[in-house]
């Protein structure tokens, strides 16, 4: 059971399959990552060593923001945003996509459940 930057890699995978579980590291960065600390990246995470293991957790702590910190780091952009109440920074307020997307049909899943308006249902002739 490998631990790196605060997440336990699953042990059956590949090394440079199981390094994308942090949040940070994508397939680009996990084979760079790889190349850097010298590790095959073919290898089972069960059967690396310690030292392998310190190497690759070395080379992300000097060149990499991973976890909870790039995660403060988004957060503190997208709040800057809202704050200088930039266009971009609207949208985020509002629960609206921000890159340009379509809004009329779609964008369900910033929106959410679809709401109907009321005064659709037939009204019931009234007695005189």
């Amino acid at each position: 059971m490998a631990r790196i930057s605060g997440v336990t890699l699953p042990n059956d995978k590949q090394i440079h399959i199981a390094l994308t579980y942090v949040y940070g590291i994508g397939p680009k960065h996990s084979a760079t990552i790889l190349s850097e600390a010298k590790v095959d990246p073919t290898v089972r995470v069960k059967e690396m060593t310690d030292a392998e293991i310190s190497r690759i957790q070395d080379v992300i702590n000097a060149n990499y923001l991973v976890e909870g910190e790039l995660q403060r780091v988004v957060v503190g952009n997208i709040k800057r945003l809202k704050d200088i109440n930039s266009y971009r920074g609207l949208r985020h307020k509002m629960n609206l996509p921000s890159r340009g997307q379509r809004t009329k049909t779609n964008a369900r899943t910033r929106r959410g459940k679809k709401v109907t308006v009321g005064g659709t249902a037939k009204k019931v002739a009234a007695k005189t």
